[in-house]
């Protein structure tokens, strides 16, 4: 099977750091799909208006290595621990395609681009390829009770963020809402946690530094 990408998608986020480790995180985290030109046909999303949240399947394109190892060390579980590749979400498969849940905004049809549908909650880098788009159906793909495996045994501790008031002035309020919840969860590598240390992503065209310390992450 030959597969080639139907979509670019549009991100604030133009390098994997700071990325939110799972769709839907960060629910004001806007993005955009922009269609390949053989796929800008509103035919194509005749219908789609009508879900509240779309599958993406995509490809991790950042990754540049090919993943050999059958086990990976999750973030979630302080990036020590072993699990096989097939028990987690990690880039690092065999065939590295990611799978998310998006909720969809709106879809603009009049645009030089074609039909743009926008976004929320995704957790794809700016420039990620999609390869097929499908609607999110409750009643086959929601599992309230299901068991989540080591994901349920693990907490999720927020960071109080500090900013600095230009930094608050120059965004508009979905920007700082999405950056904000986006540092709460703690863009760093689990295993890290130096207090002197300056972290680094990108957000919106900007450089965005930052320190954590004792449960405070303080933009510089």
């Amino acid at each position: 099977m030959q597969i080639e990408p139907i979509a670019r998608f549009r991100s604030p986020f133009s390098s994997k750091f700071g990325i939110p480790k799972q769709s839907g995180l960060v629910e004001e985290l806007h993005g955009e799909i922009v269609f390949e030109p053989k796929y800008r046909n509103a035919d194509y999303l005749r219908g789609i208006e009508e879900f509240d949240y779309l599958w993406l399947i995509w490809e991790f394109s950042a990754n540049k290595h090919k993943a050999e190892s059958p086990v990976v060390r999750p973030p979630v579980l302080g990036g020590n621990e072993r699990v096989g590749v097939f028990a987690t979400r990690s880039p690092y498969r065999p065939n590295p395609l990611g799978l998310s849940s998006v909720r969809l905004d709106h879809i603009d049809f009049d645009t030089n681009r074609g039909p743009v549908i926008h976004v929320l909650g995704a957790d794809l880098m700016d420039g990620t390829p999609i390869y097929d788009i499908k609607p999110y159906i409750c009643y086959a793909d929601s599992h309230a009770d299901a068991r989540c495996g080591f994901v349920d045994k693990r907490q999720w501790p927020s960071l109080r963020v500090e900013m600095p008031d230009y930094l608050v002035k120059e965004l508009n309020e979905e920007q700082l809402a999405a950056l904000r919840h986006t540092l709460e969860l703690d863009p760093r590598p689990h295993y890290q946690n130096d207090p002197q240390k300056v972290y680094g992503m990108p957000f919106e065209g900007r450089d965005i530094h930052f320190r954590v310390s004792d449960g405070v992450l303080t933009v510089l």
